[in-house]
């Protein structure tokens, strides 16, 4: 079996990047949260390539974060637009497009924004926005990271999104295990603060209707 191919970077943007594959179809996955805007490295980078590499043989997976060093007030509509030139000059064509939790909120801007640059939207672990119990989820987030409190911050991370008691208490001994990898665990966090603020703002409820390419809904 042929190796997997996998190469990181940042776009001329600066936008940082992992490429897993090397698929006829470009598809440009939009990350979750990360406190860490550079590309990812070690054990994370083993871990997105593995869990893409299912779509290597059909696409070429550009997992993309946000720009590093984010303004204060930067929104998601902002984090969209920043996308949008990437894929303008890196590709010249339109690309599938998933936005994968904090990802879907920036993606959503997109597909009305930008709808000339996406063949088909993947939405995943997502919402148009944030219920009140994830608004003070995020909240805490934010406080512990601050405190440098990595590890507790990722268990209570996956408290909230794992479904299953069982299931709940593995992930949640895992993501404290592995607590500073899942978010990068900056010595400046800030980047990741800009993300949480702007999610927590973020109400797409009104313009969903305006989403007119294809789109798939994954919990």
């Amino acid at each position: 079996m042929a190796k997997l191919e996998v190469t990181k970077g940042y776009f001329r943007n600066g936008l940082p990047y992992t490429r897993i594959g090397s698929g006829p179809r470009n598809l440009v996955i939009f990350e979750g949260l990360n406190f860490s805007h550079k590309p990812p490295s070690g054990l994370m980078l083993r871990w997105v390539s593995s869990s893409f590499k299912r779509f290597a043989k059909d696409f070429t997976v550009y997992m993309v974060r946000r720009k590093p060093r984010l303004p204060t007030g930067y929104s998601m509509r902002d984090m969209s637009e920043d996308y949008a030139t990437m894929v303008k000059e890196e590709f010249g064509e339109p690309v599938d497009i998933m936005g994968i939790s904090t990802g879907g909120p920036i993606a959503q801007h997109f597909a009305v924004d930008h709808s000339n640059l996406i063949h088909r939207l993947v939405l995943a672990m997502t919402g148009y926005r944030l219920s009140e119990n994830g608004k003070q989820l995020q909240r805490l987030l934010g406080e512990l990271v601050q405190q440098g409190k990595w590890r507790t911050a990722a268990a209570g991370m996956a408290s909230a999104i794992m479904p299953r008691q069982v299931t709940r208490l593995l992930f949640k001994s895992l993501f404290w295990l592995f607590g500073k990898h899942v978010f990068g665990a900056p010595d400046n966090p800030s980047d990741g603060l800009v993300e949480l603020e702007a999610e927590d703002k973020h109400d797409f409820k009104e313009r969903l209707a305006e989403i007119k390419v294809p789109t798939l809904v994954i919990g």
